[in-house]
This record gives structure tokens, C-alpha cells and sequence, in this order.
């Protein structure tokens, strides 16, 4: 295992996630949010996909219809639902709340895989549950908060990636896909998806529909409108970059090590990204937010905690279920 190698994985990974907000903000006024979520992934999946394709040959996987049929509930989830939902909250709140919000997607799919996958709940669980949410509050700030559609917003969107990530987890062990192979192909249905739903958007009373009922955002959305030799840049980073490169990166850094080392990206996106936008943005640090981010940095922590000894018990586990085959089978030997 090359140690170095792994390190800057995470760390430029972490980097173009952090780094993901800043770029959105600065590209709202010049792309729809329903546009740039199809220009980013679909992005992504080509630059995933060349990783993909090696990872689908060394695990001898196939497509079938009910595995299609899962890719396009992936893809509908994550791009369709969380990322849409994502682009809005930057829109209407501070890119660094966001940022921090949606950093807690991992402490969401807690509750989300004791029902889905009836994964059990330990001490452990419940205390990082409960720091995560107090960090929650505090940077949400209720008392305080005068539009909290844009919080609304960013909950809605770590909520619905982490489900994405449970039936991504039990999709991936009926299906015999990995992460590279489920994210890319799930990024690709989503784009698809949503280039559906723009040239939808289009048909002319769809368009008045929705204009009269205040969603004039979705109404007769553009493919290319925006893209100039200004814009460009920055869609081909939060496309290539941050979209493809950050999750090529991610994923090879569970490669290297483990899923749990890898989702310390996780770890650092809440600290960085705030500092980030203060450089770039001019957002305020707040004496809450760094609380909400201390709650928040130590929820992952203790989540990780669990996630290490969950797998350390699954370990035992299968050697104690070997070691007892071997005694039976050598018990029923005959001489």
C-alpha cells in the first residue's frame, strides 16, 4: 500500500469537494440549477468511466434488466432529487452552510440502514447522532434564521444522497457492482433522467403550468444557454474536477485503503469549506458555526468509530463461522 499515494487522494479529493459550493455560487446567475446538475454528471460519468470499465471487467460484472432498472432508481435519487435540491440550496442560503449540511450525509444513513438493511444501533451510534444533531442546530441557528428554505433545502439534500447510499449499498450486493461502477452509471441514468425532464419542461402548457404555480426555474430550461468562453472554465472544473476527478479520487482512495479511510473526506469538507468561502465569497465565520462544525467533525468521528468496529465484529465473525466448518468437516471425516 503506498501511504503517500492514498494521502493525496484524500487531500485533493477533499480539496475539489470543498471547493464545490463556491464554484456553484458563483455560476447561479449564469446556468439554471436543473441545467447544471445534466452539464456536471454527465461530465463526471465519462471521466468516471474509463475507471468503470477496468472495475466492471475485474469483477466479471453484466448488465440485466432488474441491474438497469436499479441504476435508474440510483441515478434518480442522487442526481435527480438530492443534487437538484443541492444547486437550490446554494442558491438561497450561504455556500458554506450548505457545505457543512451536506457533510452529514454519512451521520443520516445511520437511521436509514437500520431500516433498510436492519443494521443494529450501539451507544456509540446514538452519542454521535445526538453531537451531530446539537452541531446541526447550532449552525442552522433557529432562533435566528429569518428564510430557512435554503436549510430546508440542504437537509433534504443529505437526507435523500444518504438513502441514495443504503440502496446503493444493498443494490451493490445483489448486483455485484462496486462504488465506481454504481456511481458512474448512476450519474449517467440521472443525466439522462434530467435531459427527460428539461426537454419535458419545454412543451409549451407544461411550461405555463409550472410558471403559473411559481416553479419558473424548472419551466423551459436550456441545455446550452450560459456556456460562453467566460463560463467555461468553471463548468469544465465543477464537471472535470470537482464531479469526475473528486470521485475518481475518492473512490481510488478506498482502493488503496478501506471505505472508512476514504469517507474522512467527509471529515474535512465541514473545516474547510467554510474557510474557503470566507476567502472567495466573503461569508462570515460565525461563533455557531464553528460550534456546529466542532459537533459536527466530532459526529463523523465517532461514526467512523462504529463503522471500524462493525467491521472488526463482521471479521471475527466470518474467521469464528471458518474455524467451526473446519472442526465440523474434520469431524465428519472418515479414516
Amino acid at each position: 500500500m503506498n501511504m503517500k499515494k492514498t494521502i493525496l487522494y484524500i487531500l485533493f479529493s477533499a480539496i475539489f469537494f470543498s471547493t464545490m459550493e463556491i464554484v456553484i455560487k458563483f455560476m447561479s446567475s449564469e446556468f439554471n440549477s436543473i441545467q447544471l446538475n445534466l452539464l456536471r454528471f454527465f461530465i463526471g460519468a465519462i471521466i468516471l468511466a474509463p475507471l468503470a470499465l477496468r472495475h466492471m471487467k475485474a469483477k466479471t460484472f453484466k448488465f440485466t434488466k432488474e441491474s438497469l432498472l436499479f441504476f435508474i432508481l440510483t441515478g434518480f435519487l442522487c442526481v435527480v432529487i438530492s443534487m437538484t435540491f443541492y444547486q437550490l440550496a446554494i442558491v438561497f442560503t450561504k455556500a458554506s452552510t450548505v457545505a457543512i449540511l451536506f457533510s452529514c450525509n454519512p451521520l443520516f444513513v445511520i437511521p436509514l440502514a437500520h431500516f433498510f438493511l436492519k443494521e443494529s444501533f450501539s451507544k456509540l451510534t446514538f452519542l454521535a447522532l445526538f453531537i451531530s444533531f446539537i452541531g446541526i442546530v447550532s449552525i442552522i441557528n433557529p432562533f435566528e434564521a429569518s428564510n430557512p428554505i435554503g436549510i430546508i433545502f440542504a437537509l433534504v439534500s443529505a437526507i435523500t444522497f444518504a438513502l441514495y447510499g443504503v440502496i446503493g449499498k444493498k443494490g451493490s450486493q445483489q448486483y455485484k457492482c462496486d462504488g465506481v461502477i454504481l456511481t458512474c452509471f448512476s450519474f449517467l441514468t440521472g443525466s439522462i433522467e434530467i435531459l427527460v425532464l428539461i426537454l419535458v419542461s419545454k412543451i409549451s402548457f407544461v411550461s405555463s403550468w409550472l410558471t403559473q404555480i411559481g416553479l419558473s426555474m424548472f419551466a423551459d430550461v436550456s441545455i446550452f444557454h450560459g456556456i460562453t468562453w467566460n463560463s467555461l472554465p468553471s463548468l469544465l472544473y465543477i464537471g472535470v474536477f470537482v464531479t469526475g476527478l473528486g470521485f475518481t479520487l475518492y473512490f481510488l482512495a478506498m482502493d488503496e485503503t478501506s471505505a472508512t479511510t476514504a469517507s474522512i473526506v467527509f471529515f474535512i469538507k465541514p473545516a474547510l469549506a467554510p474557510i474557503l468561502a470566507f476567502f472567495f465569497l466573503h461569508e462570515a465565520i460565525t461563533v455557531n458555526v464553528v460550534i456546529g462544525i466542532l459537533c459536527i467533525m466530532l459526529g463523523s468521528y465517532l461514526t467512523l468509530r462504529v463503522s471500524k468496529k462493525d467491521r472488526q465484529h463482521q471479521v471475527q465473525h466470518a474467521a469464528v463461522q471458518f474455524n467451526r466448518g473446519k472442526k465440523q468437516e474434520a469431524g465428519t471425516k472418515v479414516y
